[in-house]
Parts: C-alpha cells; structure tokens; sequence
C-alpha cells in the first residue's frame, strides 16, 4: 500500500497549497484516525481518515473539465450572493473547483479540477504556462504599444513578465483594436490592467487557450473532460 507525506496528500486533495498544509499541521488543526498530528512528514496511506478544521478529505476520483466559460458567470465554488458559479455549470456530483480565475465579464477557458497537486503546479508563476487571451480593446493600438506589451509593463508595483502580441483586427471607424496577448504568469486582473497601462481600456476579453487546451468546439456554458493524454501533457508541462 503506498504511503505519502501528510502535507502533500492534503495538497493534493484540493483543500489548500502544500505550503498551508504544513501550517495546519503545526498549528495542531489536522488529525489522522481520530488523533491530532504535529509532526512534519508523517506518512499516511489511502485508507486513513484525514481531517482539516474539521473537514474529512474528498479523495474521490481525479477528474478534470475543461468549460467554456460565459459571460456573467463567477469563477468561485459558491457566492454569498447567490450569483450563478462556474461549478453550477458541470453537472457531475464530485466536489471540484476552478483552476485559478476569469473575471465575471471575461469568457473563455476554464479548468476545473479536484486535483489539488495539478492544481498548484499550473498557478505556480514559475511554471510559466501559457495562455492566449483575446481582447477587444478601446482605441487604435499601434506598433510602439505592442512593443510595450511585449517586453512587460508595470502594474501593482511589479514588471509583467516578457508577453506574446499579435494585432488581429483593426476598425478605425469604431475606434477599437482586436489584439492577441499570450501570457505566463497569471495576476489579478491581469490582461485589463496591462491593457489600461498603455491607455487602451478592455472592452471584452475571451481566454482563447490553456496551454495547448483550446475552446473552439465548445459553446459558451459547454463543457467536456480531458482524456488522460491530455492530464498527462498538463503534468509534463510542469517539470
């Protein structure tokens, strides 16, 4: 029977990074068969009972969906204000939730997930995984702002990292720009602060692309789960 570490079976479950993982062990909130647990490594295996403040570890099986996100629609698991969820879309009775987030008025690519392992190493900003925005954007960009874009531009204090632009689509008569942006890190509100720095406020915004996982058969709200192939390349994309 395999064993692993404590902290990463409950990062794997989903419930937090591996990281706060080791901090509800040391501060004494997680117990194994009924009895609290403070050490650092301790080994479990797939039939014991593990429980975090008071919530018993899901270790159903891994699934993965990838959602065409639609507009209006909220990037959470449930909302105090009883707006629609991401989740309310996938009709399936395990517990998962959204792999980082889109903004309620950006559609698009969307994973949800209960593997809490894959998870981290796709939001970890070292792992640099790409994806292809598609924004519509206020004014008539030129060559000198997709340089800026390109080389990283300074929001909340801090330099983006080097970007992908592609000019898609110009109308001089509306005055709005339709550019690709391809980035590798993923930051709050990202794509429409970059937008907003160089003067180009976003009108709306699609997530085109996840890595190599794109939406084009999709409709919006649709949804469908990745083969194992597919996990399989997500995971070699983090190593």
């Amino acid at each position: 029977m395999d064993v692993e570490r404590l902290q990463k079976v409950i990062a794997n479950s989903g419930y937090c990074s591996r990281r706060k993982a080791e901090d509800e062990i040391l501060k004494g909130n997680v117990s194994v068969n009924g009895e609290i647990i403070k050490e650092m490594g301790y080994k479990v295996n797939s039939n014991d009972v593990i429980i975090v403040n008071g919530v018993k570890l899901d270790k159903s099986e891994k699934v993965y969906v990838l959602l065409n996100k639609p507009r209006g629609v909220i990037t959470s698991v449930s909302d105090d204000k009883e707006r629609k969820t991401v989740v309310d879309l996938v009709q399936i009775d395990t517990r998962i939730y959204p792999v980082g987030r889109l903004d309620y008025d950006t559609t698009g690519a969307l994973l949800l997930t209960n593997d809490g392992e894959l998870t981290n190493l796709l939001t970890h900003p070292k792992n640099h995984i790409p994806k292809v925005y598609m924004a519509k954007v206020e004014g008539i960009i030129t060559g000198k702002e997709i340089h800026e874009l390109e080389k990283g531009v300074v929001i909340d204090g801090k330099r983006t990292m080097p970007a992908k632009v592609k000019l898609r689509k110009l109308d001089k008569d509306k005055k709005v720009s339709m550019v690709e942006l391809t980035i590798f890190e993923g930051r709050n509100h990202q794509v429409k602060k970059m937008f907003l720095k160089i003067g180009f406020p976003v009108i709306k915004l699609k997530r085109e692309k996840i890595a190599f996982l794109n939406v084009k058969n999709l409709n919006s709200g649709e949804y469908r789960y990745l083969n194992p192939k597919e996990v399989k390349q997500l995971y070699s994309l983090t190593k």
